[in-house]
């Protein structure tokens, strides 16, 4: 029977049903857990990234397949408490760690039982530059880069105004009169600035929406993103990640073996399989390791 779908609408498939896929609902946005509803998750990003990255594909005339694939996977080696996970994990880990390698790393050695799910080069490299100094060499790759920024700009501040961290007039006022008020406003209006500016070939925004974009992302590490009262629990997860790193290279047969035996098949240690264990956690799953693994449990009759 022949397949309905290009290659790259069978990669977006491919990721949307994986196992790494799904644990993004339960892995921290900006928020480490957080009570209520609608904030973002990990997934919930994905997906708004991937919707705002295929709709500037399609007004410029670009693979929206690719685009959208490139965008639900760019995010799949996030580890557990988001960037604070991430920092965590790059001091521990020989070589440092990034969640944009570990992503690459999902998709091509760890989904699948250690198969990886067989995607496209051009869907893995967009997913390996989605962020850091190298430019993914395809149009597509460097939209996604765009939108995962105007994406979690716009739905942070979102986040952060709903968990009262902000109040839309703290924004200045310049920066609400380039680029609005809303979440809607904001996202329609870097847009469609870079869908105009990008009709020649590059992919960017013009002079002017770069300097406010970039403006905003520097308000909302200073009043948010470094805010201590919405990132006082941060300071716990270096500790938890040293704590929980430490107790499984000490008792290595408990890390799942398919990790092991890719570890073992890349030449590398034990410190590999420990570190793709944690980094595939969910916020929940490791809050049940550690209290698993340090706290004592109420003695049950065998």
């Amino acid at each position: 029977m022949p397949d309905l779908r290009s290659r790259y609408q069978r990669d977006a498939d491919k990721i949307v049903h994986s196992k790494s896929f799904r644990r993004l609902i339960h892995k921290t946005q900006m928020f480490l857990m957080p009570v209520g509803d609608h904030y973002r998750t990990r997934m919930t990003h994905a997906l708004e990234v991937s919707r705002i990255a295929r709709t500037m594909a399609r007004a410029l005339g670009l693979d929206e397949d690719l685009t959208e694939a490139i965008a639900l996977g760019h995010d799949l080696g996030h580890p557990p408490f988001g960037h604070a996970g991430e920092r965590a994990l790059n001091s521990i880990m020989p070589g440092g760690f990034s969640h944009n390698r570990q992503s690459l790393r999902v998709v091509e050695r760890l989904e699948k039982d250690g198969k990886g799910l067989g995607l496209s080069e051009e869907v893995c490299e967009g997913i390996l530059r989605h962020t850091g100094d190298a430019l993914s060499q395809s149009s597509e790759g460097q939209l996604v880069r765009y939108a995962d920024r105007i994406a979690y700009l716009s739905h942070d501040m979102d986040d952060a105004v709903r968990g009262g961290l902000l109040h839309l007039t703290d924004v200045p006022e310049e920066l609400r009169g380039e680029l609005g008020d809303t979440p809607k406003e904001r996202i329609n209006t870097l847009v469609n600035d870079l869908v105009a500016e990008s009709r020649g070939g590059e992919v960017r925004l013009s002079g002017k929406k770069q300097e406010a974009m970039d403006a905003l992302r520097a308000f909302m590490f200073e009043n948010v993103y470094f805010n201590p009262r919405a990132k006082s629990e941060e300071d716990k997860v270096p500790e938890g990640v040293g704590l929980l790193f430490r107790y499984f290279l000490e008792r290595y047969s408990e890390v799942p073996q398919t990790l092991r035996r890719v570890a073992e098949e890349d030449g590398e240690g034990p410190e590999r399989a420990v570190c793709d264990y944690i980094a595939g956690m969910t916020d929940r799953f490791f809050e049940a390791k550690l209290m698993e693994a340090f706290i004592p449990q109420g003695w049950k009759r065998v």
